[in-house]
């Protein structure tokens, strides 16, 4: 849907091919003619943008965060100008357009917009623990309960890169837990995250593997643009759990898991021990194989035997009251796993503060911690 046509086709060819993304905004700096000529195309050739330009906003945040000592209202016109130098304030910065929503919005420059973002963090997490953090790469498997996870992990800046896996699209039995909207019925899981993070911060580097975690992704997942530092696996899939360790355990990879019910949170550092057994060796299906044995194994398993083994991991003891009743009608008088919004809150919470801790060498150890509402709060 476009207003009008333009003179150049084969410019309008690129500006089009730069939109297509599913859930990467494209970034425009009009110091430069070819992202100016795109920026021009999005404003006057495709029907019902949105321009949001609030520059100026952020420029005084931004000032003001470098001049706290000194800072005067009447100072700001002064220092604007001694930023923008010679540049125009429409070009300043960077224009970021989102294609999913139409909005084309001005931005401060990357470190800019993060210093500002990030500044009320000061000093829960300090500036350098900041640039440590923005080096780090973590994989979550599974956008349901990992929907928070990663967008908690995004608001912290716990890392600057995401990797996203989930072959799921969001139903309307989701809406029960997961923040979206009736328009997002049908949208892949995990481009459903990358757009709220890119919308969040369009700086955070995501990547989403929309077919999954899976054997033919695996290596890529886990190595692309460098190796994860962290894994959140937060998926329903049995055989993925365990592959993902296992390769997680070869590669010195922590792991860290919250199982929702009983807010019950498991933290694997193979990074730290390279030989611990998977899953705090709570797997008695498995026991004394090799891992290519596990992983055959795997991919013939009974009804039976996956329902054992995740009792198995999880420990009947870790299972509340109102969680087994649940179980019980699983096929009967409903069709999934139960899960609440309040629960799944609080797991991308508890990931997101232990992965900050591990990637930040503040938490050096493995283990299995309950926060559990209904034991804390009675």
């Amino acid at each position: 849907m476009r207003k009008g046509t333009t003179a150049d086709n084969s410019q309008n060819k690129q500006a089009n091919e730069s939109l297509e993304h599913p859930y990467h905004p494209v970034f425009l700096k009009l110091g430069n003619p070819n992202d100016k000529a795109i920026y021009e195309f999005i404003k006057n050739e495709i029907t019902g943008v949105e321009i949001i330009d609030t520059i100026l906003r952020q420029l005084k945040e931004l000032l003001k965060i470098r001049n706290v000592k000194t800072w005067a209202e009447e100072d700001f016109d002064q220092l604007l100008k001694a930023q923008l130098g010679d540049t125009a304030i429409e070009e300043y910065g960077t224009w970021v357009y989102y294609p999913w929503s139409k909005k084309l919005v001005h931005l401060l420059n990357k470190d800019a917009f993060i210093e500002v973002r990030t500044n009320r963090n000061l000093y829960k997490i300090t500036p350098e623990e900041r640039l440590v953090l923005q080096s780090k790469i973590i994989g979550v498997v599974g956008l349901s309960v990992g929907q928070s996870v990663a967008f908690t992990l995004a608001l912290e800046r716990v890392c600057g890169a995401l990797r996203l896996a989930d072959f799921d699209t969001i139903d309307l039995s989701n809406m029960n837990r997961l923040s979206v909207g009736v328009q997002d019925i049908g949208v892949n899981k995990a481009v459903l995250a990358a757009r709220k993070i890119a919308e969040l911060d369009p700086y955070m580097d995501v990547t989403c593997y929309t077919a999954g975690l899976t054997d033919e992704n695996m290596d890529d997942f886990f190595t692309r643009d460098g190796k994860l530092d962290l894994l959140a696996e937060e998926c329903d899939s049995l055989p993925v759990k365990i592959k993902s360790r296992i390769k997680a355990r070869s590669m010195g990879i922590p792991v860290i898991m919250d199982t929702n019910d009983k807010g019950l949170l498991d933290v694997e550092r193979f990074d730290l021990e390279p030989d611990r057994p998977i899953l705090h060796g709570r797997m008695k299906l498995f026991e004394g194989m090799s891992d290519a044995a596990v992983i055959e194994k795997l991919d013939r398993l009974t009804p039976a035997e996956r329902l054992n083994t995740t009792v198995d991991i999880i420990g009947a003891e870790n299972i509340s009251d109102r969680m087994k009743q649940s179980l019980k009608e699983i096929g009967v008088s409903i069709t999934g796993w139960p899960q609440l919004a309040s629960a799944v809150g609080l797991g991308g919470a508890m990931v997101a503060d232990v992965s900050r801790r591990i990637l930040l060498g503040q938490y050096n150890v493995s283990g299995r911690y309950n926060v559990d509402f209904s034991d804390l709060v009675n």
